[in-house]
C-alpha cells in the first residue's frame, strides 16, 4: 500500500506528527507550575530571597514553554473537524464537550491567572501572588483530567451506547469516570512532573558544572531530589496499575505490548518476553529472549493465576493491533527510562546522606551531575513512548470495539492531507529551533541575581503607579 495515496495513513501520521510535537511543551508547564507553587510557599515562609530568584528564573523557562503549548496544540484540535470528521459526528455529544471543558475550565483558568503570576509582582499582595500562581498550577494540571478523560473514553467508552452510528450518552458521569480514566490521570500526572523535575535537575546540574551560581542551583537540585524520592517510585507502581487495566480492559493490546502471539491457559503462568523480533507476517518472533512464568505473575501478583493470558493469534488479522515492533519497543523503553530514573534518584540520595551534595562539595561530583544531564530529556522519551503504546496498541479502533480507525477519516484527497502535513512539519521544525534558540538564551544568562526582591525589608510594597505615564493632552486652559 502506497501509505502517500491512503488517507487514513496520511491522517493518522499528521496527527502523530502534531501530538507527539505538541506534547513536549504542556508537559514541562504542568510539572514545572507545581514546582514553583513549592518554591514561591517556601519564599512566603521563610522570606529566604534564593526562593524568590528562582520562581523569576524558572518562570521564563514555563511562559516559553506555555507560548509554544498554545501555538501547537490549537491546530491539533482542529484536525478533529478536518481530518476525522465522522467520529467527530459519531462522538462529538460527549468527545466535543470534554475538550470543551479543558478549554474553557482548564485552559481559560491557567491563562487568565498566568497574567498575574508574570506581571503581578510588586503589584498585588504576596499572597495574592501566590494564590494566582497556585491556579495556574491546578489550571495546568486539571487540563491533564479533561484531556485523559476524553481519550480514556475512546479507549474504554462507556456511560452510553451506539445508536444508528452515533453514540448517545446517558450517563455523562459515568462517561467521565470511565474505566481507564483514573488511572491514566494518576499516570500521566506523575509522568508530566517526573519529567520536570528531572529536566530542572538536569539544568542545574549543567551550571554546577559550569561552575556557575554554583550554590544557587544546588538548592533547587536539593528541592527536586526531595520531591523525586516520592515521585519516582510511585510512578513505576502507577505504571503497573496502567498494565493491569490494559490486561483487563484491552487484551488484544497487552498482547502486542508483550509480542505474544500464543495464549497461556489459566492455571500457568504466562513467560515474559525481555526481548524479542515480532515477525508479524508469520504470527510468531524469529527470536526472543524469555524469562519463565514472569509475565503472569507481573500481572497477577496480588491475585490467584485464575485467568488465561491471550496472544495475538486469538483474533483475526484485521482485529488486532499492527505494528507489533513499535508497541513492544516502545512499552519497554518506557518501562526502562522509568527504572532508570528511579536509579538516578537512589544514587543521589546516597551522595546526599554522605554530604556531597553540600554546595562546598557538589562541583566535585563530576560524573553525577553529567548523569542528572543525561537523564534530562529522557521523561520525554518515556512519555512519547507510552502514548504510541496507548494509541498505535488502540487500533484498529479508534472508539475501542465501536468505531474502526478507517470509518472515522474524514474524505478528503490525499494529496491535501500530504500537503497539510508537510506545512505542519516545516512550521513545526522551524518552532522546535526558536524555542531552542530562546531556551538556550535564558538558560546561558543566567539567573539575576541583583533583582529586587520584594519584602526585604521587612515590608511588601505594592506598586498602585500605572505601568505607563499618558500625558495630558487638554489644552493648557483646561488643565490650569
Amino acid at each position: 500500500m502506497d501509505i502517500f495515496s491512503n488517507t487514513v495513513a496520511l491522517s493518522r501520521m499528521q496527527f502523530a506528527f502534531t501530538a507527539i510535537f505538541h506534547m513536549l511543551w504542556p508537559v514541562l508547564t504542568t510539572g514545572m507550575s507545581i514546582y514553583l507553587v513549592i518554591i514561591e510557599g517556601l519564599w512566603l515562609k521563610t522570606r529566604d530571597p534564593d526562593y524568590y530568584l528562582h520562581i523569576r528564573f524558572w518562570s521564563k523557562l514555563y511562559i516559553l514553554n506555555f507560548g509554544i503549548g498554545v501555538a501547537t496544540g490549537l491546530p491539533l484540535e482542529f484536525q478533529f473537524g478536518t481530518n476525522w470528521g465522522p467520529l467527530s459526528e459519531a462522538v462529538g455529544d460527549f468527545f466535543g464537550s470534554v475538550l470543551g471543558f479543558e478549554a474553557s475550565m482548564a485552559f481559560m483558568l491557567e491563562a487568565g491567572f498566568l497574567g498575574i503570576m508574570i506581571f503581578g509582582w510588586g503589584r498585588v499582595a504576596p499572597p495574592i501572588h501566590y494564590l494566582a500562581t497556585i491556579m495556574v498550577a491546578f489550571g495546568a494540571n486539571l487540563s491533564i483530567f479533561w484531556i485523559l478523560s476524553a481519550n480514556s473514553w475512546l479507549q474504554t467508552p462507556a456511560g452510553g451506547a451506539m445508536v444508528n452510528g452515533k453514540f448517545i450518552v446517558s450517563d455523562y458521569f459515568q462517561a467521565i469516570l470511565n474505566p481507564f480514566m483514573v488511572k491514566s490521570v494518576a499516570h500521566m500526572f506523575l509522568a508530566t512532573l517526573e519529567t520536570s523535575l528531572f529536566m530542572i535537575g538536569g539544568i542545574s546540574a549543567w551550571y554546577i558544572l559550569k561552575d556557575r551560581h554554583t550554590a544557587f542551583f544546588s538548592r533547587s537540585l536539593k528541592i527536586i531530589l526531595a520531591t523525586t524520592i516520592a515521585v519516582a517510585p510511585i510512578q513505576i507502581y502507577a505504571g503497573h496499575l496502567s498494565a493491569e487495566q490494559v490486561a483487563y480492559y484491552q487484551p488484544t493490546k497487552l498482547a502486542a505490548m508483550e509480542s505474544k502471539w500464543e495464549s497461556s491457559p489459566a492455571g500457568q503462568p504466562a513467560d515474559w518476553s525481555l526481548l524479542a523480533i515480532p515477525d508479524e507476517a508469520n504470527n510468531r518472533n524469529s527470536w526472543e529472549l524469555t524469562i519463565p512464568n514472569a509475565l503472569g505473575y507481573i500481572l497477577e501478583f496480588r491475585k490467584n493465576l485464575s485467568v488465561p493470558v491471550p496472544g495475538l493469534n486469538e483474533w483475526k488479522r484485521e482485529d488486532r493491533p499492527k505494528m507489533v515492533g513499535l508497541i513492544y519497543y516502545s512499552f519497554r523503553v518506557m518501562i526502562a527510562i522509568g527504572f532508570f530514573l528511579a536509579a538516578v534518584m537512589l544514587w543521589n540520595v546516597v551522595e546526599w546522606y554522605r554530604g556531597n551534595l553540600a554546595p562546598d562539595k557538589i562541583g566535585a561530583q563530576k560524573w553525577l551531575m553529567r548523569l542528572w544531564m543525561f537523564a534530562a530529556p529522557l521523561g520525554y522519551i518515556a512519555i512519547e513512548a507510552g502514548w504510541v503504546v496507548r494509541c498505535v496498541g488502540r487500533q484498529p479502533w479508534v472508539l475501542y470495539d465501536r468505531i474502526r480507525t478507517a470509518d472515522g477519516v474524514s474524505n478528503v484527497p490525499p494529496n491535501n492531507v500530504l500537503t497539510s502535513l508537510i506545512f505542519f512539519m516545516v512550521v513545526y521544525s522551524l518552532l522546535f529551533v526558536t524555542t531552542l534558540y530562546f531556551g538556550s538564551r535564558i538558560i546561558g544568562e543566567g539567573p539575576k541575581l541583583d533583582l529586587p526582591v520584594p519584602g526585604a525589608d521587612g515590608q511588601f510594597v505594592i506598586n498602585t503607579e500605572p505601568a505607563e505615564s499618558v500625558p495630558d493632552r487638554r489644552p493648557v486652559e483646561a488643565q490650569q
